[in-house]
C-alpha cells in the first residue's frame, strides 16, 4: 500500500509517499482503509521531532474510513462499519491500523470528509471549551488564528454557550470566516497591538480565557489581555515554543492561570472519548456546529499540505484523499 513515510526529521521536504506492506490488526485492533486523513499541527511537530518517534514512521493520527478487517477480540465494530479516530499512527496510508477501544462509530449523517475533520480539532475545542476553561453565558474570552480548523471550531463552540468571542486574523477572508463563525469583534494581528485593543473592547477589564494554539508570537499579548484570574489555554505552539517563564508573570498579571492542555489526558478513558466525540458529531448533525475543509490533498502533495499550513495560507481543515 502507499503511504506517507518520514526517514529523517526536518521540515516538510522529508515527507516521502512510499510503498510498504499493508499492517495487519493485531488484538483489539481494526484495519482501517482510510477515506479521509486530517492534517494537524501535531504532525508537524512530529516531522520536525519536537516530539521525537522512532525513525523510520508513516505520518499522521487521525482519520475517517471503513473497517475492512478485525483482530482476536473485537466485538464493537465488524467489517464495514464506518468509524473515526484522532490517536492511530501511521493515517496518512490508504490503510491504517487503529485501537478499536479508540475508534467512534460515524453516524450516518456524516460523510467521511466530515467525519475525519471533526474528530482530533474537535474534541479539542470541546475540552477547552467545556473543561479548561468551562465558558458560560456573558463571558468574553480571545481566539487566536480564528480562520483555522480549530479557530472557528473554538468560536463556534464558545457562541454557542453564550460567550462573546474576540477573534484574531490576518486578512479579509479570514476576518469574513471568523465573523461568520460567530466572533463579536475582530483583531487583526498584523495591523494593531491586540492587547490594547482587547482592553478596549472590555472597558479595560480584559477576557475572562484566552485560546492560544499559536504560541510564541501570541503568547505575551495573550497573557497581557486576560482579566484578573483569567486563564490562559496555551494549546499549541504554531510559531514555536514559547521561552521559559517567570511564574511572578502571572502574579504581575493578575494572578492569572496558565496551563498548556492536550487532547490525550481529556479522552483518557473510552467514556471521555465517547462524550466528546458524540457531542462535536450530534452537534455537526444538527447543524449547530459547522466542519469547513479548506484544503483537500493527494498523498503526493503532503508535502504541499503541509507547506500551506505551516504558512498560514489556509483556512479551516487540511485533509488528505488516499
Amino acid at each position: 500500500m502507499r503511504a506517507v513515510q518520514v526517514r529523517a526529521i526536518g521540515g516538510p521536504e522529508v515527507l516521502e509517499v512510499v510503498e510498504i506492506d499493508e499492517p495487519q490488526p493485531g488484538p483489539g485492533e481494526l484495519l482501517v482503509e482510510v477515506a479521509a486523513a486530517g492534517v494537524n499541527y501535531i504532525d508537524t511537530y512530529h516531522r520536525r521531532g519536537v516530539y521525537p518517534l522512532p525513525l523510520p514512521f508513516v505520518i499522521g493520527l487521525e482519520g475517517a474510513g471503513r473497517v475492512v478487517a478485525t483482530g482476536d477480540g473485537v466485538t464493537e465494530f465488524s467489517v464495514g462499519d464506518r468509524v473515526a479516530w484522532s490517536d492511530a499512527a501511521g493515517s496518512y496510508a490508504e490503510r491504517v491500523v487503529v485501537p478499536a477501544d479508540r475508534a467512534v462509530a460515524v453516524p450516518d449523517a456524516l460523510d467521511d470528509d466530515t467525519a475525519a475533520g471533526a474528530l482530533l480539532q474537535g474534541m479539542t475545542a470541546h475540552f477547552l471549551t467545556a473543561t479548561t476553561y468551562p465558558v458560560q453565558a456573558g463571558d468574553t474570552v480571545l481566539v487566536h488564528a480564528a480562520a483555522g480548523g480549530m479557530g472557528l471550531l473554538l468560536t463556534q463552540l464558545v457562541t454557542a454557550r453564550g460567550g462573546r468571542v474576540i477573534a484574531t486574523v490576518s486578512t479579509d477572508e479570514k476576518e469574513a470566516l471568523a465573523r461568520q463563525a460567530g466572533a463579536a469583534e475582530v483583531i487583526r494581528y498584523t495591523e494593531a497591538d491586540v492587547a490594547k485593543e482587547v482592553r478596549a473592547l472590555t472597558d479595560g477589564v480584559g477576557v475572562a480565557a484566552v485560546y492560544d494554539g499559536v504560541g510564541a508570537s501570541t503568547f505575551d499579548a495573550s497573557l497581557d489581555s486576560l482579566r484578573i484570574r483569567g486563564v490562559l489555554a496555551l494549546y499549541g505552539a504554531a510559531s514555536g515554543a514559547v521561552p521559559p517563564l517567570d511564574p511572578q508573570r502571572l502574579n504581575k498579571a493578575g494572578s492569572v492561570y496558565l496551563t498548556r492542555p492536550t487532547l490525550v489526558h481529556h479522552v483518557a478513558t473510552r467514556a471521555d472519548l465517547e462524550w466528546r466525540a458524540r457531542e462535536v458529531f450530534e452537534a455537526i448533525a444538527a447543524g449547530t456546529l459547522t466542519v469547513r475543509v479548506g484544503g483537500r490533498y493527494p498523498l503526493d502533495s503532503a508535502r504541499q499540505a503541509h507547506e500551506d499550513l505551516e504558512g498560514r495560507r489556509t483556512t479551516g481543515k487540511l485533509l488528505l484523499k488516499p
